[in-house]
């Protein structure tokens, strides 16, 4: 279940920091025994190159960025510029910790935050009915302002297409609106000013009560739409065709969060309130199978990201945990475990300290990262951006009004973004290619995190 009721705000406003207490020490110690490719790809991936070290003659990793640049531009490495793994490595050292700059603030609690693929324009999704599109590269003035139709609840989810012609809006509903913002219209009012047409999700024969949409997301070509909802379910519906043409009854709880694995859109990836993460082949659903489940989390999952490869995600867990997944390591169904939690209940009250010692005795993920905290709502986490960071940091927002960065191989906590919103960030998104990261929270606050001016100086240009 991944919403809040209004009275728990009352019952409930402790902030989580004692959740932080000893818990790098215990990742760190975890991590000195893992041993995974992806890891080691993740370091090739964020540099430094060998050529690099070469042409500077170092083999440490701790290059000045005088350095760098004075190489580059003497063309030490014979290349002119610098390759994909060197400027990952040089970008990557600078995280978006300084600020924040106030983007907008509303009147209700703001659940969704996407920067689009090319980081030109960014979305913010609120409770109040409202979903706006901000103009990056002007000064981040409002592009559009939507006002959403046939809202229940909350915004749940919001995705642009991939060309940013279309934004598809949730809510707990059974119909996702697609709204079509590549117009020059600033102002969308549903069915007024713009048309919001309802994709109907319950038209399925199979479908008997209705339901809600916890999460919606394009395929990366943008002909299909994948969800999930309170119905145990994952939906696929094709724009092209304008139909419902897949449900998968997927879990034994709410399908809190769905992803597509790659480009090509075969695999699925889901996480429900059952507790597991799920991969799904659409080349092979006669029998409603899971290609494979994977075990670990304690409580419900809140969100996954794929990394993009088909092989590795994370997801966000009520246990307080985000893992990382190798599907490699998947098994045909979920072994049997005595679940002694099943009591609490991540809405109303803190992690209970007792709780926090306790490990899945098949978990099946090849890290754990902790040190933030997940009560009340959906929280969300990611991969740091390939094209400035090859994807060495993973980052989530935190009930506890903050944002938290980790590093992908040492299991770190190497930045805690903090002392400006006053309630949860449900969600968070670092900018594609520029060290900035924008922040959401349940205060009505939309906050830009970037580097330091003079850092700015040291990093322009690394092409």
């Amino acid at each position: 279940m991944g919403y809040g009721m209004s009275r728990m705000e009352e019952e409930y406003s402790e902030h989580e920091d004692q959740n932080n207490g000893g818990s790098n020490s215990q990742v760190n110690n975890e991590f000195l025994n893992t041993h995974n490719d992806i890891f080691h790809m993740t370091q090739i991936r964020s540099g430094p190159s060998e050529s690099l070290r070469k042409s500077i003659g170092t083999s440490k990793d701790v290059i000045s960025t005088t350095r760098l640049l004075s190489g580059r531009e003497i063309n030490s490495s014979g290349n002119g510029k610098f390759s994909s793994v060197d400027r990952a490595f040089l970008l990557g050292r600078y995280l978006p910790v300084d600020g924040p700059e106030i983007v907008d603030r509303m009147d209700s609690r703001a659940y969704v935050s996407q920067f689009s693929a090319d980081g030109s324009l960014f979305v913010a999704g609120f409770q109040g009915s409202h979903i706006r599109i901000y103009d990056v590269d002007k000064g981040w003035k409002v592009h559009r302002d939507i006002h959403a139709r046939s809202l229940r609840w909350t915004i749940s989810d919001a995705s642009l297409s991939p060309d940013q012609q279309f934004l598809v809006y949730s809510s707990l509903a059974p119909i996702i609106h697609i709204v079509n913002v590549g117009t020059a219209a600033k102002q969308s009012y549903a069915n007024i000013t713009d048309i919001h047409d309802g994709l109907d999700f319950s038209q399925h024969e199979d479908v008997r009560y209705t339901f809600g949409i916890f999460s919606v997301k394009f395929s990366s070509d943008g002909r299909e739409l994948v969800a999930g909802s309170n119905d145990d379910s994952i939906y696929v519906y094709d724009l092209v065709a304008n139909k419902l043409t897949l449900r998968l009854p997927a879990h034994h709880s709410d399908v809190n969060t769905v992803a597509f694995a790659d480009e090509t859109g075969h695999l699925i990836y889901s996480g429900s309130d059952d507790n597991l993460c799920k991969v799904w082949d659409r080349r092979c659903l006669s029998t409603e199978e899971p290609a494979g489940v994977l075990t670990g989390h304690l409580h419900g999952i809140t969100h996954i990201d794929s990394r993009g490869d088909g092989r590795c995600f994370i997801s966000n867990g009520k246990d307080q945990a985000i893992k990382m997944w190798d599907i490699r390591k998947m098994t045909s169904n979920a072994d049997s475990y005595e679940d002694r939690t099943s009591n609490w209940d991540y809405r109303y009250s803190r992690y209970p300290q007792q709780y926090k010692q306790l490990k899945h005795p098949h978990d099946q993920s090849i890290a754990t990262y902790w040190g933030h905290s997940v009560l009340r709502t959906l929280i969300r986490c990611y991969f740091s951006p390939a094209y400035s960071t090859g994807q060495k940091y993973i980052y989530t927002g935190s009930y506890d009004s903050s944002v938290c960065i980790y590093d992908v191989v040492s299991g770190s906590q190497v930045a805690k973004l903090k002392g400006y919103h006053q309630l949860a960030i449900r969600d968070c998104s670092w900018h594609p290619f520029d060290p900035m990261l924008v922040s959401s929270s349940w205060d009505g606050r939309v906050a830009k995190w970037s580097r330091s001016s003079c850092q700015q100086e040291e990093t322009t240009d690394l092409d």
